[in-house]
């Protein structure tokens, strides 16, 4: 479309050295070296300039650079661009890493002295992360929930953000609870109440991660038994929610009366790609080709980076919206991009008087329209950035015209419904 190209991320290559990045990840979660590369570029000095330079790991996963003048001391830097100061040591010959503390809260000198410390103690015969793995019975569900964090998840679970906002949403009221006060029938009991507000599906996730929850504690060593086991299910069917061609022009009106500008381009967007509302609020515009009218989401759910089609109404939304940081949908938490808008989506829902309706729903919508268009579920997947064995190998072959020829049929029917021409953002 002939608009200019931006990188919300600063390129920096005066003040890094040259230097390999253990981006790779052993099956204990912890940082090996690349095989192929040089041991004598493997490791630096760390200065404040240096670290302070280091730019975040565009793959999703956490990179780790190592301290040349201390044995072990790695800083770590994920995605969002945090940093902060671990041990990497082999002990007993098993690989272990031990946090050390964010930087720059924790100096360089603190983490090199504390590394020292933790040096000595396997010195002696100890294993400083077995220590802090070790859960007592006056541990909160919080502080379970942020150890099962640090030391697992975000280092195996891609979807550990997800863990986040529902536990957030439905266990923040047990934060403060002592994992050796909860109870079976207390899961249970809160279980029936989620499956009754918020639905089946969600009650049995919940189920499901507070018993990875304790599943956990028990490995690090707590003796309680998990009180999540043994709870049964309740019975799921596949959701096969939509937007109807009779809620479309009752959805149009209720979004564009949406007084937060940022939030009603963000689910037109959604709607528009069909992309997981979770890769739409991460959306930079760096990944946004304009000539091409393609969105490349660097690490979907399935760990894979995706390309995706931007019909015209897509563009237009994208075009009508300022650059005023790298995300397209600026936020105001620690991540800088939105990340939760559930309230806005419940006022559009009761504005247009629709029911049973939820944001993951307009993905399927698009795919849905498609369908209606007649489209091969060949190309509807690989419009949706769908992952599977059976369809990769059918995926490869697919140019993306046909797949933008689906989507821009599917969003016009979808205007068609709404007696809309094509929109131009929410300006």
């Amino acid at each position: 479309m002939g608009l200019p190209r931006y990188s919300g991320r600063i390129m920096v290559t005066r003040d890094i050295p040259n230097v390999t990045e253990f981006a790779t990840k052993s099956s204990t979660g912890v940082a090996r070296r690349e095989s192929n590369a040089n041991p004598l570029l493997r490791k630096f000095g760390f200065t404040k300039r240096v670290l302070d330079a280091l730019p975040p790991p565009t793959n999703g996963q956490r990179k780790y650079y190592y301290d040349a003048g201390t044995r072990g001391l790695a800083i770590a830097v994920s995605p969002a661009g945090k940093k902060s100061f671990v041990l990497y040591r082999k002990i007993a010959g098993r690989p272990e890493r031990t946090t050390i503390g964010p930087y720059p809260d924790v100096s360089i000198e603190q983490a090199r002295n504390r590394a020292a410390e933790l040096n000595a103690a396997i010195a002696r015969g100890e294993n400083p992360a077995e220590s802090r793995r070790s859960l007592a019975a006056e541990t909160t569900l919080g502080e379970l929930f942020e150890k099962y964090l640090e030391l697992y998840a975000k280092d195996h679970v891609k979807t550990w953000k997800s863990d986040v906002s529902l536990f957030n949403l439905h266990l923040a009221h047990w934060r403060l609870r002592k994992i050796s006060s909860i109870r079976r029938v207390d899961i249970t009991q809160l279980h029936t109440r989620i499956g009754l507000n918020s639905g089946k599906v969600q009650a049995n996730r919940v189920v499901e991660r507070l018993r990875a929850y304790f599943g956990k504690a028990q490995e690090w060593g707590w003796k309680g038994d998990n009180p999540a086991l043994k709870i049964q299910a309740f019975p799921e069917q596949p959701r096969k929610r939509f937007l109807r061609p009779e809620e479309f022009q009752k959805f149009f009106v209720a979004l564009r009366a949406e007084p937060n500008e940022t939030l009603r381009d963000f689910f037109l967007l959604a709607l528009f790609t069909g992309a997981r509302r979770s890769n739409v609020s991460a959306m930079r515009w760096e990944d946004i080709n304009f000539q091409a009218a393609t969105w490349t989401i660097p690490v979907t759910k399935s760990g894979e980076s995706v390309t995706i089609t931007l019909s015209k109404p897509a563009m237009l939304v994208l075009q009508s919206r300022e650059r005023k940081s790298e995300w397209v949908f600026p936020g105001v938490g620690r991540t800088g991009h939105l990340v939760e808008p559930h309230s806005a989506w419940k006022r559009i829902v009761r504005r247009a008087d629709i029911e049973n309706l939820r944001i993951h729903d307009l993905r399927r919508t698009l795919g849905s329209w498609q369908a209606l268009q007649g489209t091969s579920l060949q190309i509807i997947g690989r419009s949706l950035g769908h992952q599977s064995l059976e369809a990769t190998a059918i995926y490869a072959q697919l140019l993306l015209d046909p797949v933008r020829e689906s989507v821009e049929k599917a969003t016009a029917a979808m205007l068609a419904a709404a007696e809309l021409p094509l929109l131009g953002g929410s300006k």
